[in-house]
């Protein structure tokens, strides 16, 4: 005899939010010596958002959250998760504090630290809750405020991070319906802790007898190091999960990976013999939100009609850990999806 088949993470609804605040690269401090030009060819950033003094990483994920439960046409959610690099406090977690603000008082609630890569293992926690029946919906967020560990004069991040959440609504469903999660891909390299890394604040620090200066506070990243890992990587990972979901390369309509750079987009485009014209971006408005580009980026071209019901899409990214993960789904028709912009106040 067969048992029931087993329960699959279905894609139920989709939100976004960017802090009102837009910070052209014009409006970047004269002291990083660089150009609206020049950023734009080496990053493809044209601007970004920063949070207002008084707003922390959970404004903006109760914000996302809201509108993802809004499109999923119901309110409740078993679980809520948040991929961040910038929790409210190091202790205790933002989510608990994120789902009593979206009156799921009661759900389980819990943080994803996995930097950049924090929304595929949110997404991956989030299919696990429901395919052992822990939850029938999760909310998984990815949000960040990295305008509060960048420091303004590097030159290697300030022009590169903006602050934004985004987040999805799974349901338990069948596991033909479209929006179905497919196999997933994560994976880990300690040896490279120290590419993408904030050295203070931690127990490592704290601990070391050596008093924390300025510097320990700010995000730091290897960006050399970082670009030929990212690519690998994530090239790597898509592979993987499309060789465990049969599908071939040219199956993929859309490829919505990490957005930390134009140059690694492209890069892993050409690597995994995808056309670029396949890449759905939105960094050139919003930057590199870590955690939150992809949802973020799902929700803008859900919006402009970049990702529309029936494609069959690829997500990966590549993040602090290192870490890297990717999954893949054939998109469902998500009609009740808001832009994730604000008009400035």
């Amino acid at each position: 005899m067969t048992g029931p088949a087993p329960r699959a993470a279905v894609v139920a609804g989709l939100g976004g939010w960017l802090p009102a605040r837009v910070v052209t690269n014009d409006e970047l401090p004269a002291e990083l010596d660089t150009s609206d030009e020049w950023i734009r060819s080496r990053t493809g950033i044209a601007r970004r958002h920063f949070a207002a003094p008084g707003t922390a990483t959970s404004d903006l994920a109760v914000e996302a959250g809201a509108r993802a439960l809004k499109s999923s046409g119901e309110p409740l959610a078993d679980a809520v998760l948040v991929a961040t690099t910038t929790p409210d406090r190091s202790c205790p977690a933002t989510a608990p504090e994120v789902a009593a603000r979206l009156g799921l008082s009661g759900a389980a609630a819990f943080d994803v630290a996995a930097v950049c890569t924090g929304f595929v293992y949110g997404l991956a926690c989030g299919a696990g809750l429901i395919a052992t029946g822990v939850a029938g919906r999760v909310l998984v967020i990815g949000a960040e405020t990295y305008s509060s560990i960048l420091n303004p004069l590097d030159r290697g991040t300030a022009m590169i991070f903006g602050d934004g959440a985004g987040a999805v609504v799974l349901r338990a469903g069948a596991a033909d319906e479209p929006g179905v999660l497919g196999p997933f891909d994560l994976g880990s390299d300690g040896e490279g802790s120290d590419l993408i890394a904030v050295s203070g604040g931690g127990s490592r620090q704290r601990l070391s007898g050596v008093p924390e200066v300025a510097a320990d506070r700010y995000f730091t990243m290897a960006g050399r190091e970082v670009f030929l890992e990212a690519v690998l990587r994530m090239a790597a990972s898509s592979q993987t999960v499309l060789d465990r979901a049969g599908w071939r390369i040219a199956d993929v309509d859309k490829l919505v990976c990490h957005q930390a750079n134009i140059r690694i987009m492209n890069q892993l485009a050409d690597h995994l013999r995808i056309p670029r014209t396949r890449v759905v971006s939105n960094i050139d408005r919003v930057g590199n939100t870590a955690a939150a580009s992809i949802p973020l980026a799902l929700a803008h071209g859900v919006v402009d009609g970049a990702v529309r019901p029936g494609h069959r899409v690829l997500l990966t990214a590549f993040g602090g850990g290192l870490t890297w993960g990717s999954t893949v789904l054939t998109w469902p028709d998500l009609t009740d999806c808001d832009p994730p912009t604000r008009s400035p106040a």
